[in-house]
């Protein structure tokens, strides 16, 4: 007589993806990577006309591109909604092309979904938010499909930790951190 044994799979993993810009990616993968149920995060460039383009180009605005992230999530630790909601708390969506004193079309807000459901999702969060006031102005925030990312420069991935004495650290980074915890304490690792 034969042995035969199963093998048991207790769990499959399956991992997310979404892109966000909301302003600096310094700011927004500092926050993200922070998240519960965030695997990873990796600033860079979406949603432009130029193929692998570097910092200094995106910075001049002329590249069509967003600084923005790209992060892997579990989503039976953490939903899209829930991403969204950091992402709406911790950024300016009301302000075209700027956060704070960054100033460009490379700092706008955006969402470029990945599929059908992170887009009705994104949208029907928008509408909500609109329907509530919950900014004194109108959302501007772009919901667009994903159509490319290019990683940042080694030098801009995980630059806050590496740099938190840097004057934009302190005066910009920081604060948003307290925000994100004052906020979100419950969502953080």
């Amino acid at each position: 007589m034969v042995e035969i044994k199963l093998l048991k799979f207790e769990k499959i993993l399956y991992m997310a993806l979404a892109t966000l810009a909301a302003g600096c990616f310094w700011c927004t993968e500092t926050l993200f990577a922070r998240i519960n149920g965030v695997k990873s995060v990796l600033p860079g460039y979406t949603d432009g006309h130029i193929k692998n383009p570097a910092y200094r180009e995106v910075c001049t605005g002329r590249t069509g591109h967003a600084e923005c992230i790209q992060l892997e999530y579990d989503p039976k630790q953490i939903t899209f909604e829930t991403l969204l909601d950091v992402f709406f708390d911790t950024h300016d969506p009301t302000t075209l092309n700027r956060q704070g004193n960054d100033i460009g079309t490379q700092y706008r807000s955006g969402i470029y979904f990945h599929d059908e459901e992170q887009q009705q999702i994104a949208e029907k969060m928008i509408r909500e938010l609109t329907e509530k006031q919950a900014y004194a102005a109108p959302i501007v925030t772009e919901v667009k499909p994903f159509t490319v990312f290019y990683p940042a420069e080694i030098e801009h991935q995980d630059y806050y930790n590496l740099n938190k004495n840097q004057p934009y650290c302190s005066a910009v980074i920081t604060p948003k951190v307290k925000k994100l915890l004052d906020l979100h304490a419950s969502k953080l690792k």
